[in-house]
């Protein structure tokens, strides 16, 4: 059941921007570390000569949960809204298929599109790279995957939450305000005491043990997940 719903939320998000904005956060992200190389070039080759690639990816790093935070609020909040805005829920929720198959499918959709930015945040990053004339050294694939996959994995009890905010509620002021709030926070993550949930997708890149905050990330994100599962499932629709 929750492979029909998936299917019919992927066609309802076309024309929508969603796709859209998911390209535009990590190309946007690249196009600003594309300026930031172009402007101070000489300095920051001389700087990182010994590791271009780590230079380059370290200048990438304290951005990227920014980009994850604002992002899958958006992306959440658009996917809610195809329903709120069309005032849906009644005719979606009277089809055969179970409540819970319904909220999976749009967390499901989120993850899959946010899934499609990191993809191309390490794409484009190696393009990046290249262009910058770092090709003589090799690229350090593993860590370009890392530098959007590990943040992604730590950043899952937020996109729960964001998803579980934005279906819940008909007006998505409030979801909207608190991943703003979390993503103009997040680059201060580092100072936060590790136990935080919000400094996570820093610290599974510049932690000693960044498994332990992505596996943790998983975790609780699966612990947001149910009860925001079984709200849905219980909540009278508009």
């Amino acid at each position: 059941m929750m492979w029909r719903a998936l299917s019919a939320d992927w066609l309802k998000i076309r024309g929508k921007g969603i796709w859209f904005l998911a390209f535009l956060g990590p190309l946007g992200l690249i196009a600003m570390q594309g300026l930031n190389f172009g402007l101070r070039y000489d300095y920051l080759r001389g700087q990182y000569r010994e590791d271009l690639w780590g230079g380059l990816l370290s200048e990438v790093v304290p951005f990227v949960p920014i980009a994850l935070y604002l992002g899958g609020t958006l992306i959440c909040s658009l996917i809610a809204n195809v329903e709120h805005q069309t005032s849906a829920w009644k005719q979606l929720l009277a089809l055969p298929v179970s409540r819970t198959a319904v909220f999976m499918a749009k967390l499901l959709l989120c993850l899959l599109l946010l899934i499609v930015s990191c993809l191309l945040l390490s794409a484009g990053t190696v393009v990046l790279g290249l262009l910058l004339g770092f090709g003589a050294q090799p690229i350090p694939l593993a860590d370009v995957l890392r530098i959007g996959f590990a943040a992604y994995a730590a950043a899952m009890p937020v996109i729960a939450l964001q998803l579980w905010l934005s279906l819940s509620s008909r007006n998505q002021t409030l979801p909207v305000s608190v991943g703003l709030t979390l993503s103009l926070v997040s680059p201060f993550g580092v100072y936060f005491t590790e136990w935080m949930p919000l400094s996570w997708p820093v610290l599974a890149w510049s932690d000693p043990r960044p498994w332990l905050f992505s596996g943790a990330g998983l975790l609780l994100g699966l612990l947001v997940i149910l009860p925001g599962a079984i709200h849905f499932a219980r909540k009278d629709v508009d």
